[in-house]
């Protein structure tokens, strides 16, 4: 983020702490300030002041365009799981989220609650923490914060203000780590709350009686 990006964003924090939608179309305008071309808007491509810094941000752009354009998979890829590994379910919550698997499983019972946005918004935070390029830091946490923090967003997940005054404060340079507190936060909301209920749900029992079938069976 420029230089201009920065002070707007900051003038935004301090006069609307509590409008993060606001904040980041400043954030917006900032990124599309930093890529001005010495010499005009409309020969940019092909001018020579073309940097490495600029090479950067066009692929953080791309990949804003590319998570953009191929959208949320309804589940990640993973084998089927065995009947161990679900009856492990059961044992823990850090046991079901440790495999593509169980995130799977419990992402479904999620959608059935209209709550699959805590466990998008986890997995989010988990991607952003494997990233070291900066440009790209910068965009996936942008996206973050449009998706799932913006009070403006449909699928805004539920943080306390404490959290919030954090992550705004995270974005005026965004790291790999910036949302550690709100996934830590959503995390143990879904542990608390959603984890009791999908132990006691269709989703799981059916899963838990099929495996148990097949495996008498063999």
């Amino acid at each position: 983020i420029g230089e201009d990006g920065d002070s707007h964003f900051e003038r935004q924090m301090a006069a609307t702490p509590e409008s993060p939608g606001a904040a980041q179309a400043q954030l917006s305008t900032g990124n599309r300030g930093s890529n001005a071309c010495c010499f005009c808007w409309c020969c940019c491509c092909s001018c020579s002041c073309l940097t490495v810094r600029n090479q950067e941000e066009e692929r953080a752009r791309r990949t804003s365009h590319e998570l953009q354009a191929e959208g949320i998979p309804n589940c990640e890829e993973s084998p089927a799981p065995t009947l161990e590994e679900v009856n492990a379910w059961a044992q823990s919550f850090d046991k079901l989220m440790l495999t593509p698997a169980g995130r799977n499983a419990f992402r479904e019972f999620l959608r059935t609650e209209f709550s699959e946005e805590n466990m998008l918004f986890w997995m989010a935070c988990e991607e952003l923490k494997q990233e070291s390029n900066k440009s790209v830091i910068e965009e996936k946490a942008r996206l973050i914060y449009e998706d799932y923090i913006s009070i403006l967003s449909p699928k805004e997940v539920s943080l306390d203000s404490r959290v919030r005054e954090v992550i705004n404060r995270n974005m005026l340079e965004p790291s790999q780590h910036t949302f550690d507190d709100a996934q830590l936060q959503i995390y143990t909301l879904m542990h608390r709350d959603s984890y009791p209920r999908f132990m006691n749900s269709a989703i799981y029992k059916d899963l838990l009686q099929s495996l148990s079938e097949k495996s008498i069976e063999a």
